[in-house]
């Protein structure tokens, strides 16, 4: 009986969990750390559920990197793995040569046995430096390996026709271990080397020419100066050059920093092409055109008598007292002339009736000059195939409108508009081509700088007689014979030339001298232009002078030339 009571109050005896939660110590020494005594609860499905959302899209993001890696860009990480363990090196081409029209070498390559590639070398003689241009070399990273893998042409022939003397870079293939070094290489692709290239240029007739435009500068301080001799059937140029120039040898090896250094600073701005890039007024150059645009319209014939005093006065209807002076060069006058005279003593007097007329005769008027001039290519775009050509401008009243506050348009303007001042702006290739065009009765050509290029002319009018060209050629040769050209009246070939001069600087403190013209007189082939820039107003110097020393050294010094002229 007592058993059974006993049992009856164990089994009807209680114990709520709170009970065992107050209390703060562990009785029953259960190892908690290994879950006894601990009350396990059931994980949720919802959680369970959320961990199996993030396993799936974990793996199926790795499962697509894992097939981006191995199938979409598997080929290019097995690329880039190889590229690890092979090296391509380049196997360089050989730059091709430059050759003058007879053949003479103006830019090769110079092998050197510590290089991989050939060096540029350049001719020593002076006057190409803007023709020819300069290159630049492939360089290494600090591991030895090229991360410029072109020998490139920076400026001039060098650059416009960089794709054709470059050829094509050959490779190989180089193996190397983890630490770098080679094991071994093959040969995969060869080299093609560059094409060589032959300009129109003669290079005795550059050298001479730059010379006598340097020798001038320096003795009458002209600030620089251009030059150019062209075909006057293909327009091929036997010399264009600029003054002062860069050397182009010094600039490839890039070694002199000092002296690289200077020619940028330098203000004379040598890196200008003043050939192409340069705009003169033309002053006198421009009778020429104008002369034979007289002939032409009817306005004056061969046998026109033009009075000279020294001077041309237009009325001033507002200050009657103070009529508007245009003076000549010769303070005196020159008496009665005809167009050859005129031309031949470069009467300024002569030229602003011719262009503006006084109250006795007609002129041309500013839309004629205009007219003839740019028939004659004239403050236009010759097309030669380099460099930076400029345009140029030719006075007229809508430039005056557009460049000045007063406007107007007046006589005055068009007289010195007559003797190529008053803003107009030419390049010395534009003359050359112009005076060639007189000298071969009408053809305007595009200049050539390589040969075998197609010869590219056109008729400049079917109108202008022979007869009229006949005219001007004459009065050409007569400025040479006994005029302001004599200095280039050599015994040893007939020249016909026109001189020029214009004032430059706020002040006229300055002033530039041209020279154009065509020889032989009698069986043109060739055609000139000079211009000397910016000498002060104190000085004698004249581009007539630079042409006379040219003439002279290549008699000296390459008689060749003119004899095959001259057929001796």
């Amino acid at each position: 009986m007592r058993f059974w009571r006993f049992k009856k109050k164990y089994r009807d005896y209680e114990i709520n969990p709170d009970e065992i939660f107050i209390d703060d110590v562990n009785i029953s020494d259960l190892d908690q750390q290994q879950f006894e005594g601990v009350i396990e609860k059931p994980i949720p499905i919802r959680s369970l559920a959320i961990l199996g959302i993030v396993i799936l899209v974990a793996l199926f993001v790795l499962t697509g990197q894992l097939f981006s890696l191995q199938v979409i860009s598997g080929d290019n990480y097995f690329q880039r793995s190889e590229r690890n363990r092979l090296r391509s090196a380049p196997l360089f081409a050989e730059r091709g040569i430059i050759y003058d029209r007879n053949g003479k070498e103006l830019a090769w390559n110079l092998p050197l046995s510590e290089k991989d590639f050939s060096l540029r070398e350049y001719t020593e003689l002076s006057g190409h430096g803007h023709i020819l241009g300069y290159v630049n070399y492939p360089q290494k990273d600090s591991n030895g390996f090229y991360w410029r893998t072109e020998i490139t042409g920076l400026t001039g022939i060098e650059r416009k026709y960089d794709t054709l003397l470059a050829g094509e870079n050959g490779a190989k293939i180089l193996e190397m271990d983890a630490l770098g070094n080679q094991l071994s290489d093959n040969l995969t692709v060869s080299p093609i080397n560059g094409q060589n290239l032959t300009l129109t240029l003669d290079t005795f007739i550059q050298h001479y020419l730059y010379e006598g435009i340097q020798s001038q500068a320096e003795k009458s301080h002209f600030q620089g100066g251009a030059g150019i001799i062209m075909d006057i059937n293909s327009g091929e140029l036997l010399a264009m050059t600029s003054y002062p120039e860069f050397d182009s040898q010094l600039l490839a090896d890039g070694q002199d920093l000092d002296a690289i250094r200077a020619l940028f600073a330098d203000p004379r701005k040598p890196f200008l092409n003043r050939a192409l890039s340069g705009l003169y007024s033309p002053g006198s150059t421009v009778k020429p055109f104008l002369a034979l645009a007289g002939l032409h319209e009817g306005i004056i014939t061969k046998d026109t008598k033009i009075l000279s005093t020294g001077k041309i006065e237009v009325p001033n209807r507002f200050d009657p007292k103070n009529p508007s002076i245009f003076r000549d060069w010769r303070r005196t006058g020159h008496g009665l002339t005809d167009v050859r005279f005129a031309l031949a003593d470069s009467v300024n007097t002569f030229f602003y009736i011719l262009g503006g007329g006084d109250s006795t005769r007609k002129g041309l008027g500013i839309e004629n000059i205009e007219k003839y001039t740019r028939m004659f290519g004239i403050a236009e775009p010759t097309g030669i195939d380099f460099g930076n050509e400029l345009k140029g401008v030719i006075p007229n009243p809508e430039w005056k409108q557009k460049t000045f506050e007063d406007g107007t348009w007046r006589i005055g303007d068009t007289y010195i508009t007559s003797i190529g001042q008053f803003g107009f702006q030419v390049t010395p290739i534009q003359m050359a081509r112009a005076i060639a065009g007189l000298a071969n009765d009408g053809f305007l050509l595009k200049p050539l700088l390589v040969k075998n290029e197609k010869i590219e002319k056109i008729k400049i009018s079917e109108n202008i007689t022979r007869e009229d060209f006949d005219v001007i050629q004459a009065g050409l040769r007569d400025t040479v014979t006994k005029g302001t050209a004599k200095i280039v009246n050599v015994p040893y070939l007939e020249i016909a030339a026109k001189t020029g001069t214009a004032e430059v600087g706020v002040n006229n403190e300055f002033y530039n001298s041209w020279i154009i013209g065509f020889f032989p007189y009698k069986n043109p082939q060739y055609a000139f232009a000079l211009v000397m820039e910016r000498a002060p107003d104190s000085s004698t110097g004249s581009a007539a002078q630079a042409m006379r020393y040219f003439l002279d050294q290549t008699k000296e010094h390459y008689p060749e030339f003119f004899e095959s002229l001259t057929g001796e």
